[in-house]
């Protein structure tokens, strides 16, 4: 199926308040995630141009790329950019026009940092967004039992069954590692490359340690931090920072790992459907991913952090929004118990709330402060708060 099929409203807003910005809008995310249907979607509102550098004869138009650029007028759209990041210094010259004829959308499966030269040469004429998969605001609040087995992947969320959506993501590992890498010059084993990923999701949602990872992996704790740093730039991985509070205890200062989809962590850990996730240990993990990722979605833009202490205190999420600063705990119970570590998050941090995000059908709050919470009835009560 196609991601067309869920309209993407807050995505295309983003995008049309970007193009007038900004000569060029670099839309990052993982492949497969949307990002053609949705410039494809934007193009078809103007006049525009559309180059897929994934095609053998888009790639021959572009051999003298500034001479057919600079001949367009309207959008310009560059699909796989990173497939020529040298382009980025053509854009640089062409956005310095003084007379604008063109503005130019540039899709890419990688972050900045590994696409160096749009941070480099289009220093201050580039404008990002990174578009993701699916997400509660998109599926709708009564799908988040679908979206966390399948994850938000349009073609995985909208397959015809269970089994053709846990292929599909089966088939994207495998082309991410064989073709996606190799593609953006990556030079690294997929057979490793695929065991680390894999490793990785039995340690997701935990803090990260080089060392220990290195040695059960059999390398070097550099190569493993190179490893999480692709995973990292290529949108796979979420590295949550801890939140460092002026507080008298030792706090923890390495990130926790996180796979960004929970559809790709249960595919790597040869879960294929809902029952086998609930019987699995990792649950109460995926759940924790799931929630963690849905809440920084729909509060994009705010700062978020974990908290741990070495002396066992420990909140998911501190997250500051419109200038007041929340908790957030991921519980996977139906009946989730108002723990120590709560009350001292909210004691030490000062939070104005803190809410335990849980599959729970109502909201209710045992202890002033502390509220239990559906995930689809979270954004509510933080725009309430606000």
């Amino acid at each position: 199926m196609n991601s067309s099929l869920l309209p993407r409203p807050r995505y295309m807003a983003r995008i049309d308040v970007a193009l007038r910005r900004a000569p060029v809008v670099a839309l990052l995310g993982p492949r497969q995630c949307g990002k053609t249907t949705l410039a494809r979607l934007v193009a078809s509102q103007r006049p525009s141009t559309y180059f897929d550098l994934d095609s053998p004869s888009d790639l021959q138009q572009l051999e003298n790329p500034e001479y057919v650029l600079g001949r367009l007028k309207g959008l310009v759209v560059i699909d796989e950019i990173q497939m020529r990041p040298e382009l980025f210094s053509v854009l640089r010259v062409l956005s310095d026009r003084p007379e604008m004829p063109a503005h130019f959308l540039v899709l890419g499966s990688a972050s900045p940092n590994l696409i160096k030269g749009a941070s480099e040469s289009l220093a201050g004429r580039v404008e990002f967004v990174d578009l993701h998969g699916f997400d509660l605001s998109e599926t709708g609040s009564s799908a988040w039992e679908r979206l966390w087995i399948r994850g938000g992947f349009p073609p995985s969320f909208l397959a015809g069954s269970e089994q053709d959506s846990l292929a599909w993501r089966q088939n994207l590992i495998r082309t991410y590692l064989q073709r996606d890498l190799p593609e953006i010059g990556l030079r690294i084993s997929s057979a490793a490359m695929r065991r680390f990923w894999t490793m990785l999701a039995h340690y997701h949602g935990r803090i990260w340690n080089a060392s220990e990872l290195a040695r059960a992996f059999g390398v070097s704790d550099k190569t493993v931090r190179g490893y999480l740093d692709i995973l990292t730039d290529t949108f796979m991985v979420r590295q949550l920072l801890p939140w460092h509070a002026n507080v008298a205890k030792r706090q923890v200062k390495s990130p926790k790992v996180y796979l960004r989809d929970t559809g790709l962590l249960h595919a790597l850990l040869q879960l294929p459907d809902h029952e086998a996730v609930l019987g699995h240990p990792a649950v109460g993990a995926s759940w924790e991913g799931f929630v963690v990722e849905q809440v920084l979605r729909l509060t994009e833009g705010s700062d978020a952090y974990f908290w741990a202490t070495y002396g066992g205190a420990e909140l998911d999420l501190v997250l500051l929004f419109e200038g007041r600063w929340y908790g957030i705990e991921c519980k996977f119970s139906d009946a989730p118990a108002i723990t120590r570590s709560m009350r001292t998050a909210m004691e030490d941090l000062h939070l104005r709330r803190l809410w335990v995000i849980a599959p729970v059908r109502d909201r209710y709050e045992p202890v002033p402060g502390i509220e239990v919470c559906p995930l689809q009835a979270w954004n509510a009560a933080l725009l309430k708060e606000g």
